[in-house]
């Protein structure tokens, strides 16, 4: 299969910008998903937007299986190009974002922020935050958790490249089908203690997983890499499917995977209140669920003909920039739209807040890459 080339094919560009719109507006409604202990209806209203754009990662995860598979050139030249990519923004948005939640929240909100605890917001904290990151992310930093991930999807795409090249049709189906059984995964490890699982030495998970093993039975076939293999998959063989085929399958599956990510999202929080390591099982992007809505809304952007068009692909260039930018810009609107929109329903709030949000984003990156030097930390 020849590597498809992103500035010529229009709904690839038209799934980055999506994709890229949705997680912002995902951060938007975070705020008020986390209102369950405080305003039930207000995290009603979160949760119900927030189920609703779960397959904002998967998406871009499949982006990259489109336009990197298969890998050509040589290991260490992919290695080298990509990382190097993804090196330079990581470390300066790691000391960047610290610093900027801590500028605004102690001098521009003068530790007004309702949404926020101000006490992890010190400047002993940002320093903290700013050398810690070669450690792992923190909540200033929270998105850039999807770096550390791609990185990991980056060491072993030349291999699995190696692999999807001479595999055939039904080989790849069988591997997308073991992917899929692990997205049930969740699910049994909820269900388990009620069947009677004790877990083993305190330890609640599953399958070979424990203590001294994080590795269990699916380990190597879960996660995103079923995603890059499904997107190269769908672009290798494409589905030939009517509108009509697409409806009578994407919308009962988007649905359906809909209603089990926010109603199960409200359940778990009336089961295990409080408790985010059960609230977050339903929303994990390796769950059928969010699968079944990521493969709907790829399958339907992919049908749909964008044309090529220049500024459609400009705005492409810069989602990856929007993304890396956006999270303390949300902090910023949250606080805004709570003093501009006194009283109005979270729903209002979120959507203002996603749309203002996306675009100042794209101005700060756009103002970036007009420079050689600043285009390196969004590009």
């Amino acid at each position: 299969m020849a590597k498809v080339e992103r500035e010529n094919i229009g709904w690839i560009d038209g799934m980055r910008v999506l994709a890229c719109f949705l997680v912002v507006f995902s951060h938007s409604c975070d705020a008020f998903v986390a209102q369950f202990n405080n305003d039930y209806g207000t995290f009603l209203q979160g949760c119900a937007l927030g189920s609703l754009v779960r397959p904002c990662v998967p998406l871009f995860v499949m982006m990259s299986g489109v336009l990197l598979l298969p890998v050509r050139g040589t290991m260490n030249e992919f290695y080298s190009k990509r990382l190097k990519r993804l090196a330079v923004p990581l470390v300066f948005w790691s000391l960047a974002l610290p610093l900027a939640f801590y500028l605004y929240l102690n001098f521009a909100v003068s530790s007004n922020s309702p949404f926020i605890d101000m006490s992890s917001f010190t400047w002993e904290m940002a320093l903290r935050k700013m050398y810690t990151f070669i450690f792992n992310f923190n909540y200033d930093t929270t998105p850039l958790w999807y770096l550390y991930m791609l990185i990991g999807l980056y060491f072993i795409m030349p291999m699995l490249s190696a692999w999807l090249e001479k595999a055939t049709q039904k080989e790849i189906k069988t591997f997308l089908y073991l992917w899929g059984a692990s997205l049930f995964l969740p699910y049994v490890k909820i269900l388990a203690p009620f069947a009677g699982y004790l877990g083993v030495f305190g330890n609640m998970n599953i399958l070979g997983e424990c203590d001294w093993n994080a590795y269990g039975t699916f380990y190597y076939v879960s996660g995103f890499v079923g995603y890059l293999v499904l997107a190269y998959y769908l672009v290798k063989y494409p589905l030939q499917w009517s509108w009509a085929k697409i409806a009578a399958v994407c919308l009962p599956m988007f649905l359906v995977g809909y209603a089990i990510t926010f109603g199960g999202y409200v359940t778990m929080q009336e089961f295990f209140p409080g408790n985010y390591a059960y609230l977050e099982i339903v929303w994990l992007f390796g769950g059928i669920n969010v699968f079944m809505m990521t493969f709907a809304v790829f399958v339907v952007v992919r049908k749909i003909d964008f044309a090529s068009s220049p500024m459609l692909s400009k705005m492409a260039s810069m989602t990856f920039g929007i993304y890396l930018c956006h999270f303390v810009i949300i902090q910023m609107g949250y606080d805004l739209y709570e003093v501009l929109l006194p009283g109005v329903p979270a729903v209002v709030k979120i959507v203002c807040n996603a749309v203002t949000v996306f675009a100042v984003s794209y101005l700060i990156v756009r103002l970036l890459s007009m420079n050689a030097v600043t285009r390196r930390l969004v590009a």
